[in-house]
């Protein structure tokens, strides 16, 4: 698979294949069939009959679980927007690959295979306040590298990222695709004092007048004002929806990568769920937005898939529950009165 041109996106986006609503149906009948009284099970019901749509099968497995962290380097962190130096960025993969990362343990703990691509940390993106981020042809590598890190067998997929910088690059393409400036998108990101938040503000700021152009397509906002990562993200995502391969999305960077293609399409992002809602505050305007509820709510904002690996085991809970429980009838527990 491969988007030669924007527009191949633009097109892919109009012609998504759809979940399966009869598995949806089967699972959901089947829900109301365990030893448990209709919808005890809250949202891991919901969360069975979710993956049984996209996975397109009554019965969802959860075999293979697939975690893809993509890096990035970001131009504008040269204009003091993140507390940590862009080194960080190349210093984090090493981490990543020795094992010593929170998304380790946590990738680990899930059951789930654990891939980092980092994406020309050599060479930042171009600082948007001046140039764009990244020319159509360096968003498009970067969309397929997106595409390629998706294993076809794969049950679910959970995507994340690690950028300095990266956090200013979602405020702008939230700002860009929503509105708002950036007084309603720009938080503290890493952990920046009220000098490095206005800093921050003005530099988002700057990047909308810059880039007035563009604020109109949603693709060359992500272009413009985004980063390799996130373009990555976007790829990975669109190319999961193609497989039939449910997705958890992150935290705010993660959020904002893939709220491109929902401006393409409204139902581009219905095989997604919010892993859950992080500390930085516009995540959750974010997800309002695009009318995705979180799953979990801890007051993480470090990144790195890791919200969504935490989550994988709530989807791992759902998918105990619904594979493995029995039925009132096989369990000979009767059913609630005035039931058949």
């Amino acid at each position: 698979m491969h988007f030669a041109s924007l527009n191949d996106i633009r097109d892919a986006c109009r012609d998504l294949p759809p979940g399966d609503e009869a598995a949806a149906a089967a699972a959901a009948a089947r829900q109301a069939q365990l030893t448990k009284p209709p919808g005890s099970l809250g949202r891991l019901e919901e969360l069975a009959a979710f993956l049984a749509c996209w996975q397109r099968r009554p019965m969802p497995q959860l075999d293979r679980v697939h975690v893809a962290v993509f890096a990035g380097n970001h131009g504008v962190a040269a204009r003091g927007v993140s507390a940590f130096p862009a080194d960080v960025t190349a210093q984090m993969v090493a981490n990543f690959a020795a094992g010593g990362a929170a998304i380790n343990q946590l990738a680990r703990l899930a059951g789930a295979e654990l891939a980092v691509v980092p994406i020309a940390l050599d060479q930042p993106t171009g600082d948007f306040t001046r140039d764009a981020a990244m020319t159509t042809a360096d968003f498009l590598a970067a969309v397929d590298l997106g595409v390629q890190a998706v294993p076809a067998s794969c049950d679910l997929l959970a995507v994340g990222e690690m950028g300095i910088g990266n956090t200013t690059a979602a405020a702008a393409i939230a700002a860009a695709l929503y509105g708002g400036g950036a007084a309603r998108w720009v938080g503290r990101g890493t952990g920046i004092d009220e000098a490095g938040l206005a800093r921050k503000r003005d530099v988002v700021d700057a990047a909308l007048i810059r880039h007035t152009a563009v604020l109109s397509d949603p693709l060359s906002v992500a272009a413009a004002l985004g980063g390799r990562e996130l373009a990555a993200m976007l790829g990975a995502t669109l190319r999961a929806r193609q497989l039939g391969i449910p997705v958890l999305l992150d935290g705010f960077v993660g959020t904002a990568a893939v709220a491109p293609l929902a401006r393409l399409h409204a139902d581009t992002l219905a095989h997604c769920r919010a892993a859950h809602v992080s500390a930085e505050a516009a995540h959750r305007r974010l997800l309002d937005v695009l009318g995705l509820a979180p799953l979990l709510d801890l007051g993480m904002r470090l990144g790195e898939a890791s919200g969504a690996a935490v989550a994988i085991l709530v989807l791992r809970a759902a998918f105990a529950c619904h594979a493995g429980m029995a039925t009132f009838g096989e369990a000979g527990v009767s059913e609630r009165n005035g039931d058949p």
